[in-house]
């Protein structure tokens, strides 16, 4: 097997703006809050990130930063993905210099290349830096899939070591061709225990910037075998994840953010304020798990 990059409940961080960019007094709380409540990795700069809000300098100072205060306490995994693969490089390799733990790169959006593409720009990639790179297969947001297939022919490139999977369907295919070649996480907060279940190890979770605690605490469970009580913190939290997905991620999460006092801002356009419907729907989520002060 491949050397896991981390193994248990690791945070997609939110980016917290003001008006003048990036908070940075904020994002450090955050990630002290994440270490302080277990939480194994943080992946900065990724979608939950707002990275596609974000000009390079900003992106990669997103990073810097966050490798700083972290200060090898745990990994950082920087988002560097792009439908440029020349940008992709890029970024991966100013993350490298940065100090990065592994590299998060999605699929390159839009651009729908074929699976001999998708080859293509992730060898491009891992031959670009010595970093562990993570798949991020998200065909709801980008348009692409990577094949089982691919996957496998990737995995045989010794810096490619994981895939960030939001697919169950394919997850298993997935497993049994690649074996011990690809480290397999969650890339669904809802889908944790079925993917741990294949052999994952672990989640890059949205809800686990509001209940670190308690993501950590399920997966730890399935690990300690405790199942049942994996199962029931899964179930718990289920209202939860569909709060936070009521609306396009991150909307939600920065909404529950602020409702539970910790004041880091909104999204930045064309992302916008969620409905006070969702907002009730968000609320209740939190109440019903004592968040809200």
């Amino acid at each position: 097997m491949k050397k896991p990059i981390f193994k248990g409940s690791a945070v997609a961080i939110i980016t917290p703006f003001t008006s003048n960019g990036i908070d940075h007094d904020k994002l450090a709380e955050l990630c002290e809050f994440q270490i302080k409540n277990n939480t194994k990795a943080i992946i900065v700069a990724g979608t939950t990130g707002e990275a596609s809000t974000m000009p390079d300098d900003e992106h990669l100072d997103a990073i810097r930063f966050v490798v700083q205060t972290v200060n090898g306490r745990i990994p950082v995994v920087a988002g560097t993905g792009s439908n440029d693969t020349a940008h992709a490089i890029f970024l991966s390799q100013r993350a490298a210099d940065l100090g990065a733990d592994a590299l998060l790169s999605v699929t390159p959006y839009y651009n729908k290349t074929s699976q001999e593409g998708l080859y293509l720009h992730y060898k491009a990639i891992a031959e670009a830096t010595d970093l562990p790179v993570i798949l991020y297969n998200v065909p709801g947001r980008t348009g692409l899939n990577i094949n089982p297939e691919t996957m496998a022919r990737l995995s045989q490139l010794p810096t490619i070591n994981a895939v960030k999977e939001c697919r169950i369907e394919q997850a298993a295919e997935a497993a049994s061709l690649c074996g011990e070649s690809l480290n397999l996480y969650s890339g669904e907060d809802a889908m944790v225990l079925p993917m741990l279940s294949l052999g994952g190890l672990g989640v890059i979770s949205v809800i686990a910037n509001v209940v670190p605690n308690l993501t950590s605490q399920m997966v730890d469970h399935f690990f300690n075998g405790e199942i049942s009580a994996a199962t029931r913190l899964q179930v718990r939290l289920i209202p939860l994840i569909k709060a936070l997905f009521c609306d396009v991620n991150p909307i939600p999460v920065k909404a529950a953010l602020n409702l539970m006092g910790m004041a880091v801002g909104k999204c930045r356009l064309p992302l916008c304020d969620t409905s006070e419907k969702n907002l009730d729907i968000i609320r209740r989520a939190l109440a019903d798990l004592d968040l809200l002060p």
